[in-house]
């Protein structure tokens, strides 16, 4: 079993960490991002990884620096965020765990993206890290059905208990017994971080896409000059009248092909809701649309 140290932050870092523990290995230093207030006077908030190190007994630190004098073998890397120097790279040996089909989709949002471009398949690498982002060789990696119905929280618990797995497979010989990693080859696709813009819900493109919108959460469009959440949809295959992306049809909305059925809804200020329940209360007009503003 090979003496680690661990570098993540988010909740989905936290299963890979258990993982490696549970197995045997090691664990001597977890690193992860300081403390955060989430509101005003409210005390500071420890990351997902942190509190999970903490409760396993392991120190941990917010600095990178304190990793060459763990006097680990190796260091793994699972949703850092953070870019790692190339001077510790020299110091320390990483492994990372990324949520992808290398070299598609390197980068922050790996699985927000093929979700977003209707991939048919993405899955997980263990890769070596080198200074360039997620450039780095692969030492193993598994594939996933991507269908056109998974929600985001469903495939990222899919892909973090695969890819969990598949960490504690690459390291059984330790650190010095991985196996021989393979560069990378292919097209290279960068994910970057999502913004509150591609959350946004133009009516106009075919209803297939505004779906896969919604599965990432957080959707959005307007209606009567105030914001509104799409929460949960599906797309309709029933023909609709020829009206104008974005009209209301019943609790349907017309877009640039097809039509996308509201499930469960947010108005601005209010509580999420069934669409049927949004529908009897604001009684939409005959040709009222979504996103007029």
């Amino acid at each position: 079993m090979a003496r680690l140290a661990f570098l993540g932050t988010p909740e989905m870092a936290v299963p890979p960490l258990h993982a490696l523990v549970g197995a045997g290995h090691d664990v001597v230093l977890v690193v992860s991002r300081p403390d955060r207030r989430r509101g005003r006077g409210a005390a500071p908030t420890p990351s997902p990884v942190k509190a999970a190190a903490t409760a396993l007994g392991i120190p941990v630190s917010s600095s990178m620096e304190d990793v060459p004098g763990a006097g680990v073998e190796l260091a793994v890397v699972v949703a850092f965020g953070r870019i790692i120097p190339a001077a510790l790279l020299e110091q320390v040996p990483m492994i990372n765990l990324h949520f992808s089909l290398l070299p598609r989709w390197r980068g922050a949002a790996p699985v927000e993206r093929a979700i977003l471009a209707g991939d048919a398949e993405t899955g997980v690498c263990v890769m070596k890290v080198e200074e360039g982002l997620d450039t780095g060789p692969v030492y193993a990696r598994r594939v996933v059905t991507l269908d056109e119905e998974i929600d985001l929280p469903a495939l990222r618990a899919q892909l973090v208990k695969v890819g969990s797995a598949l960490l504690v497979e690459v390291l059984a010989g330790g650190g010095s017994g991985l196996p021989e990693p393979i560069a990378q080859s292919g097209e290279a696709t960068t994910a970057e971080k999502l913004s509150k813009d591609d959350v946004k819900l133009r009516w106009d493109q075919p209803a297939v896409q505004l779906h896969r919108v919604v599965r990432l959460g957080g959707a959005w469009t307007t209606f009567r000059e105030k914001r509104f959440g799409i929460l949960r949809a599906e797309v309709n295959d029933t023909a609709v009248p020829r009206v104008s992306p974005g009209t209301l049809v019943g609790a349907s909305v017309a877009t640039g092909e097809g039509c996308l059925r509201l499930v469960e809804v947010q108005p601005e200020s209010r509580k999420p809701m069934s669409a049927e329940e949004w529908e009897r209360g604001a009684r939409p007009q005959d040709g009222e649309r979504l996103g007029t503003d």
